[in-house]
Order: C-alpha cells, then sequence, then structure tokens
C-alpha cells in the first residue's frame, strides 16, 4: 500500500505476505488487546542462546478463537499453554497462529504462556540492523546487548510484534551467568541467585513500553546515580557502565541533567518518574531503550567525535545522550502506530539536538546547528513510507524533519507560542500510539494554519521549494515553485536587508512599490532553495 499521498511518481517495492503479517493489523490481531508481558528467559553468552518463556496477558475485545503471535528464525516457538492445556499452533514464516481453545468472550482478561528458544539473528551492523551483539569486554566478559527497531522485537522473543499495541506494564526477568549484570527497562525488583550458577535480575516497568524499547544490557557493569529535581518532582538517574569504564563515566555523563533541563524545558515533564531514567554502556553506538537509554559513543562529544553541521556546534554536547534521551518524548511517549510513520519519532528528536543547543547557547547556535545539518539530506525518496507493510520512510527523517520543523518554527514566528505546541504533544498524546494524520492535525489546529500541502511537500515530496520573483520599475512579483500542487506557505524575506513577510502560493502575487533593482534574500531558517530571479 502506498504512503498516505505520494506527489510524485515513485517504484514502489515489491511486498510479500510476510511483508503483510508482520506490518498490518491482521485479524488475528485487531480482536485482542495486550494488557501485560512477563518475559522470562535464560541468556547463555557461552553458545549465544536465549530460551524461556513469554506470559502474555490481554483483554478480549471481540470473540475470536485465532490469535496471531511473532517470532522470527532462527528463534523457535516450542509451546503454547492456556489453562494448563496445549494449544495447536501453526506456522506461517515469522507468524504463529495460536488456536484458542476457551470461548474468547469480550471483556474477559486471558493469558497464555509462550515457550521458545534458540540462536537469535546477530545483528551485523547495530543499531541499525536487528539482532543481538555478542561481544566481551577488554577484561574478556561477555558484552551483550539487544538492539531491533524496524526489524521488530520477535527477532529474540516472543510477542505481538507491531507497534500499534502496547502492554500496560511488563516484568523482564533474565538470568545470566554470575558475576554478569542484565539490565533492562524499568526498575529493578530484586536479583535472585540460583543453584544453576546463573543470578537473575528482575525489572518492572510500569508505563506502556513499544516493543522495541524492551531490551536486554548484559556484562559487567558497576553502577553509580543521582538525583534529578524535573518538573515532577525527583528523577532517579542509573548509570551502568564498564567497570574500568567508571571514573570516565562519572565526569561525561553530566551531560544527563543539562539535557534533562533543556527537554523538560521544551517538551514538558520527562514521560517515565515512575521508571526513572537509565544510561546503559553497550557494545554499539547507542539506541532510545525507554528508560533504559544505551550508550556507545566513546565518551566523546559529537557523533562519534564528529561534529555533523560541520559549526562547531556540535561538538558542545555528546549526540548519543541528548539524541537517544530526546526519544524518551518522541518514540517512548509518543509511539507511531504504523512504521511508515517514523518521522514522527526521528524528526522531533533530530530537531531537539538543536534546541539543547538554543537552551544551553542561544537561539543562533541551535539555528546554525540545524542549517549545518542540511548538507546530509539526499532528497531520494520521501520521508513517509508504505503503511501496513513494516516500510519506513527515508533516512531524511532525522535532518530533512527536523528542517521541516525548523521552518514551522519560523512561521508560527513565537517561541513560546511553538513550545506551547511541543509540550502540548506530549501532554495530549501522552504515553500513546499515533498516526501521521494525528499530528499534522494538532499541529495545525494549534498554529491556526491549514498545513496540509505544508506537509505534503516536506513528508511526501522530494523537491525543494523554489520562491521565483520578478521585478519592474514599481512592483515585485512572486511565486512558489518546485511545489507541489497549490502550496503555499509564508516565507521571511530581506528586501535591501529590511525584514519583510511575504505570503506566496503557486499563483503570482504582487508587492507594489518595491523599486527595481531592489536585492532579495530569503531568510536562511526556511528549508528552501535560494530564490530566483526572473527576467522582467
Amino acid at each position: 500500500m502506498l504512503g498516505a499521498f505520494e506527489t510524485q511518481a515513485q517504484q514502489a517495492p515489491t511486498f510479500t505476505r510476510q511483508d503483510t503479517l508482520r506490518g498490518s493489523i491482521t485479524p488475528e490481531r485487531a480482536w485482542w488487546d495486550l494488557s501485560y508481558y512477563h518475559l522470562n528467559i535464560q541468556v547463555n553468552p557461552a553458545d549465544s542462546t536465549i530460551k524461556g518463556m513469554n506470559t502474555i496477558q490481554y483483554k478480549v475485545l471481540e470473540p475470536y478463537q485465532v490469535m496471531q503471535l511473532d517470532l522470527q528464525p532462527p528463534m523457535q516457538m516450542k509451546k503454547v499453554v492456556q489453562n494448563g492445556k496445549q494449544l495447536q499452533v501453526t506456522q506461517d514464516g515469522n507468524a504463529y497462529f495460536v488456536k484458542l481453545e476457551v470461548p474468547q468472550k469480550t471483556g474477559a482478561l486471558n493469558k497464555l504462556e509462550v515457550y521458545y528458544g534458540g540462536k537469535p539473528q546477530i545483528s551485523v551492523n547495530p543499531p541499525w540492523s536487528g539482532g543481538i551483539t555478542w561481544k566481551r569486554d577488554e577484561r574478556g566478559n561477555p558484552f551483550v546487548a539487544s538492539s531491533n527497531q524496524g526489524d521488530g522485537a520477535s527477532l529474540w522473543w516472543p510477542c505481538k510484534d507491531h507497534m500499534y499495541d502496547e502492554p500496560d506494564s511488563m516484568l523482564i526477568s533474565v538470568a545470566v551467568p554470575k558475576g554478569l549484570t542484565n539490565v533492562s527497562n524499568g526498575r529493578q525488583r530484586k536479583v535472585e541467585e540460583n543453584k544453576d550458577g546463573t543470578s537473575t535480575f528482575h525489572w518492572f516497568v510500569s508505563n506502556p513500553i513499544n516493543n522495541y524499547g524492551v531490551n536486554i544490557n548484559i556484562g559487567d557493569y558497576v553502577h553509580f546515580g543521582e538525583k534529578y529535581q524535573g518538573e515532577k518532582g525527583m528523577l532517579d538517574c542509573d548509570y551502568w557502565v564498564l567497570r574500568d569504564k567508571l571514573e570516565k563515566a562519572k565526569a561525561h555523563f553530566k551531560d544527563v541533567p543539562r539535557t534533562m533541563q533543556a527537554l523538560e524545558h521544551w517538551f514538558g515533564p520527562y514521560p517515565f518518574y515512575e521508571d526513572s531514567y537509565k544510561l546503559v554502556e553497550v557494545p554499539y553506538l547507542g539506541m532510545e531503550h525507554q528508560s533504559s537509554v544505551t550508550y556507545g559513543n566513546g565518551y566523546q562529544n559529537g557523533y562519534r567525535g564528529r561534529d555533523l553541521s560541520g559549526t562547531g556546534w556540535g561538538l558542545k554536547f555528546d549526540f548519543i545522550i541528548i539524541h537517544e534521551t530526546g526519544h524518551e518524548w518522541f518514540a517512548n511517549n509518543i509511539t507511531y502506530k504504523d512504521v511508515a510513520d517514523m518521522w514522527i519519532h526521528e524528526s522531533f528528536t533530530a530537531y531537539s539536538e538543536s534546541l539543547f543547543l538554543d537552551y544551553h547557547y542561544g537561539t543562533l547556535a541551535g539555528n546554525e546547528y540545524t542549517i549545518g545539518k542540511r548538507k546530509t539530506i539526499r532528497n531520494d525518496r520521501p520521508i513517509i513510507g508504505y503503511y501496513d507493510v513494516n516500510h519506513s520512510g527515508s533516512g531524511d527523517m532525522y535532518n530533512k524533519g527536523a528542517n521541516m520543523l525548523h521552518t514551522l518554527r519560523q512561521i508560527v514566528n513565537d517561541d513560546e507560542k511553538f513550545r506551547g505546541i511541543l509540550r502540548g504533544l506530549n501532554k495530549d498524546f501522552y504515553h500513546q500510539t499515533v498516526t501521521t494524520q494525528q499530528i499534522e492535525g494538532y499541529l495545525a489546529e494549534h498554529t491556526g494554519r491549514d498545513l496540509t500541502r505544508f506537509f505534503d511537500q516536506y513528508l511526501r515530496d522530494t523537491r525543494i521549494p523554489v520562491l521565483e520573483y520578478r521585478q519592474d520599475k514599481k512592483n515585485l512579483s512572486y511565486r512558489w515553485t518546485n511545489v507541489v500542487a497549490d502550496f503555499e506557505m509564508p516565507v521571511k524575506v530581506y528586501l535591501n536587508g529590511k525584514a519583510t513577510w511575504l505570503e506566496p502560493g503557486t499563483d503570482w502575487k504582487v508587492l507594489k512599490k518595491v523599486k527595481a533593482g531592489t536585492t532579495l534574500k530569503i531568510d536562511s531558517n526556511f528549508y528552501v532553495q535560494e530564490a530566483k530571479k526572473l527576467e522582467s
């Protein structure tokens, strides 16, 4: 299925039945609502295996007797049990269809247990390729972590692997060889020492959690922490790092309070006070696992030590700490229902880097950083992907998306109002899964503007708007070209250095009493091409 709207001819990829089973709300998914998971597993670094069970509690929305669960090879589902009785299961690729024997009555709260095991897929390029990373630290100890956005949590545990439905809470119990520590989401409830030489770490998540946000991180960890006085009270900030990195981490993680200050200012209260905030060292770059943000940026500023904007501002902060923490608001608090709308996660979060700079170093710093990252934009395909087949849009959703939001901020032309909109999003969609239509509609309502063509242009098209203009002796004529039909967007320009607002559409408009030879320059904060002067 195509994205919601396509303004240019695009060659659609070929999709399979497995894509549909993974990416759509099938009848076997639609009839039940997730309530609770208890993932209870044993991880063995010696042979790279995971085994155990997942207890799934759910509410029946309407009577139906077949449930779709997901688990990707080479992991294997061993059996599914309900009320002590093993159920009949048929497999179709990554999807398992469980035939339920007890009548599923509307409103009932039921549960079942799924037993599974195997050697999960190894991530060849974490976190961009999903799977488990099996490494060793400098002392030779196992250093293991999961990362599976896009590819799906079912790479390593059986679940309802679609983003539209989240459990209300979750218990994660992970047994690892004694001497190692597992850190997962939420708060640690207890640690059990087992007779088989393993230790089981129990972590409880009291808020809804998206499936790709669930994680395991296993290593020879040491812990330190601090308390942050935030908008909703005292926030526990806990840090889990490799033993040899403790002193370095104590100095470097001072970016966390600065991050909380800036992002709570712009986005509102951190969304998971009940579950705390954690920063956990991992053997890959890092990712936004809810209340368990993973970190592997080498204890240096920038993105692996580089400034992605080329302005110098990108070296004022650790990219991974700011960006992945930003996802606690946009990804974990507000979560897309369909991966085609991943821009909701990445565009706002990429812009959070600029808002961090704006808060600590001033608006000019944030502006320069955002504009500097335009050189990474490819405009290869639309930011929105294809719906119902687990297909995301272009990687431009990061920096083009940030520049789109920066342009919208200029249109609003009132930073307190813009800040109120960002905070309002996180309040009104608190702990919800959403669609593009909901976010677009909210932004249109609260800016007081029809943004239909604005979003069609920046989300569903690859062209960059061009402001054409021409002059005669008395007047300046102007219009937008290289745009979608009926595109309209106000723009701030400088006429002989004097700021002026224009309201161009796709038809010519006239600004009267403009002297011949007047220079026109577009405010660089708008993501458009340079103005193009035509001969009169």
